[in-house]
């Protein structure tokens, strides 16, 4: 019989999992469904950012757009998995 080390990065992502598993739940619950297409007052919003910030992310790639008659859209699932990916774990 082998034994399984757990490590705290292992429970620190088994907690983030099952806090977005809860969150999808609750959301599913509520009837809250974010809407799929932001503008950019709205991302800035969402995210706390400027206007200029969210100009730089749009230009380096860190953020996806789509630009439709002149307006810029973002969508909410591409923003939220940016920041996921970018998610910093301090170990302490």
């Amino acid at each position: 019989m082998t034994a399984t080390i757990i490590t705290t990065e292992d429970l620190r992502e088994f907690k983030m999992e099952l806090l977005d598993d809860i969150k999808e739940l609750l959301q599913q619950q509520s009837g809250y469904a974010p809407k799929r297409w932001l503008k950019s007052p709205e991302v800035r919003k969402f995210l706390g950012i400027s206007h200029g910030t969210l100009q730089n992310l749009r230009i380096n790639g860190t953020i996806p757009y789509t630009k439709v008659g002149g307006v810029l859209y973002y969508d909410y699932e591409e923003i939220i998995k940016v920041m996921e990916e970018n998610k910093v774990h301090n170990k302490f």
